[in-house]
């Protein structure tokens, strides 16, 4: 195993436990709304800084984007490297107890993702991804599956819920989608969506609004299970552009064809 996907499982499971041992105690844990429906509690922020100290200890001179502290101070174009962590992808589902939520950690060199750990702490999935090594998961290989109708397929997906202005254009999206697969699920992590289009839990994923610590780790998962990722016109720019779709490559053109129209 390459030692910075070592490092990263090792960042991972230190976040997790902080978010565990604040699932005995939910009522006590503080939340605050950085915006309509937008929630970050305590526990976001104490496992990122726990997930940071981790890399930075093996790693010091290594860049950091992270969802909470944003970016460090060394983070430039060109930096080397780039760590990209969503210390708790799920928070609204943490919230409430529901157990759907994970860690995400990826690494970026010069532009690409390199490195990617998915750890889901309710099931102890630990999805993990190094380029051009194949995606593993609990350490077996992961492919995506082979089904090669949409009909066929359950597709995973995520609905606008801060910025409500995109409703209307998203429900339009959810009726194609809804009429043209075998099954929509919106499970609330769009990390873990992506980590289960790699592992072939789901056929296809897409969402819009997403950030780049949404989708980095999920993204190189689901292309090192042998997917593919882009935005809704089917390109490759979508770790900014806040538009994914990721499947396997059958399922991944339909999407595309029939979502394209919404592309930004």
């Amino acid at each position: 195993m390459h030692p910075m996907l070592n490092t990263a499982i090792k960042a991972a499971r230190r976040g997790a436990a902080i978010i565990n041992r604040a699932t005995f105690d939910l009522d006590r844990v503080q939340v605050t709304e950085k915006r309509h429906n937008d929630f970050v509690t305590e526990v976001d922020q104490a496992a990122e800084q726990a997930i940071i100290e981790v890399l930075k200890n093996a790693y010091p001179d290594h860049a950091i984007l992270a969802e909470e502290s944003g970016a460090s101070d060394n983070l430039h174009d060109e930096n080397e490297n780039v760590w990209i962590i969503d210390p708790l992808d799920g928070t609204t589902n943490f919230i409430h107890g529901f157990p759907q939520y994970c860690v995400s950690i990826a690494l970026q060199q010069r532009g690409q993702i390199t490195q990617a750990v998915i750890y889901d702490p309710n099931r102890n999935d630990l999805f993990t991804a190094t380029k051009g090594a194949g995606a593993f998961l609990n350490e077996k290989r992961i492919r995506v599956t082979k089904r090669d109708r949409i009909a066929d397929s359950l597709i995973g997906t995520g609905f606008p819920y801060t910025d409500l202005a995109g409703l209307d254009e998203y429900l339009k999206m959810f009726r194609i989608m809804t009429e043209k697969s075998h099954g929509l699920r919106r499970p609330g992590s769009a990390a873990l969506d992506l980590a289960y289009v790699a592992a072939g839990r789901l056929d296809g994923f897409f969402e819009k609004t997403l950030k780049a610590w949404d989708v980095a780790a999920g993204s190189l998962l689901v292309t090192e299970a042998g997917g593919i990722v882009g935005t809704f016109a089917g390109e490759s720019d979508y770790l900014h552009k806040g538009e994914i779709i990721a499947g396997n490559p059958k399922v991944f053109a339909q999407m595309v064809h029939l979502l394209s129209p919404f592309a930004k």
